[in-house]
């Protein structure tokens, strides 16, 4: 395989990392039932303050650190209006990511474009030299490595656990978890703040490795947040699936910018927002089982054709907690 395009899908694991650490963090609070829509702005607010930490003490552990406890923080927040005070959990977290965002604008002026601290590479001796698969999976840094853990552990705890199945209980059937002795709303409480958790390192990620600095409103970073909350749902609430959905989003994002010289005759802010529109395609496609309409559509199709389409569709599935959003009464 051609080097360049090896150092490039290298770039894909990179790049993706943040998200996979965002959506698996949301997929968390999510399958408890609490939605959680601050994801992008603590995205934006943990990776100023991040890399504002960094900066000052030259700590990229204190970066990550206090990037992890905003974004729990925030989380807090979400959970106690929530769950603890039956509010809106879909206004909630709207209203705290627009207010997150403008403050990470705000409080970020002083460090913009100032150099920082960047999480360097770190090749694993031996592994690194293995042909194609060194490349792609051993020289990277540390948080894809964790990324990598974290999909494997998070699918592991989900649906390999004791714990996990209370947590698939309690997002789907909080009542039944209830009778069995499941404590539902402090469970949620402790999913929502990994959750955050998971979230807020994502910020730092960005500032101090992927796009290393904070640039501000030219950061980039404003709307991933938003790409993180459609990948858990593309995802199924599926840590595996989920960890499909951002390398996906992230090798389209890639595939724009290595088609750019192929396609003179299309404007570059075309590629540039191609894979979000493709998100929400494939959102629909994965969704679109979902519906009676086409139910009814299928069986007006001959026999091998139905049955083809409907294995598609229905490997596509996704259905939500059915909990979700709803707050428990019970306790």
């Amino acid at each position: 395989m051609d080097q360049t395009i090896l150092i490039g899908l290298a770039g894909v694991l990179a790049s993706a990392a943040p998200l996979v650490f965002a959506a698996v963090g949301e997929t968390f609070a999510e399958r408890s039932g609490v939605i959680n829509l601050s994801v992008n702005g603590t995205i934006l607010l943990t990776a100023m303050a991040g890399f504002t930490v960094a900066v000052h003490t030259g700590s990229l552990f204190l970066g990550f650190l206090v990037g992890a406890v905003i974004g729990a923080l925030v989380a807090l927040i979400v959970a106690f209006a929530s769950i603890t005070l039956k509010a809106s959990q879909v206004a909630v977290g709207f209203v705290l990511t627009l207010l997150c965002r403008d403050l990470a604008y705000f409080l970020g002026n002083p460090v913009m474009g100032l150099s920082g601290p960047r999480l360097p590479s770190m090749p694993i001796p031996g592994l690194a030299d293995i042909p194609v698969i060194g490349t792609l999976f051993f020289r990277q840094d540390l948080i894809v490595y964790g990324s990598f853990l974290l999909i494997i552990l998070s699918y592991i705890w989900v649906f390999r656990t004791r714990p996990g199945l209370v947590l698939q209980g309690i997002g789907e059937r909080p009542a039944a978890s209830f009778v069995r002795g499941a404590n539902v709303n402090r469970q949620r409480y402790m999913y929502t703040l990994l959750g955050g958790a998971l979230v807020g390192l994502a910020g730092p990620m960005y500032s101090l490795s992927v796009k290393a600095g904070w640039k501000g409103t030219i950061s980039g970073l404003d709307g991933l947040g938003w790409i993180a909350l459609a990948i858990t749902i593309f995802g199924a609430w599926n840590p595996m699936r989920v960890a499909f959905g951002a390398y996906f989003f992230t090798l389209l994002q890639w595939l724009g910018l290595v088609l750019q010289p192929s396609l003179q005759g299309v404007p570059s802010q075309v590629l540039q927002v191609a894979p979000f529109p493709l998100m929400i395609l494939t959102l629909l496609l994965v969704n679109i089982g979902n519906t009676e309409w086409i139910d009814r559509t299928l069986a007006a199709l001959p026999d091998t054709t139905r049955r083809t389409v409907s294995r598609v569709l229905r490997s596509m599935r996704a259905s939500p907690p059915a909990s979700l959003g709803v707050p428990f009464e019970n306790e």
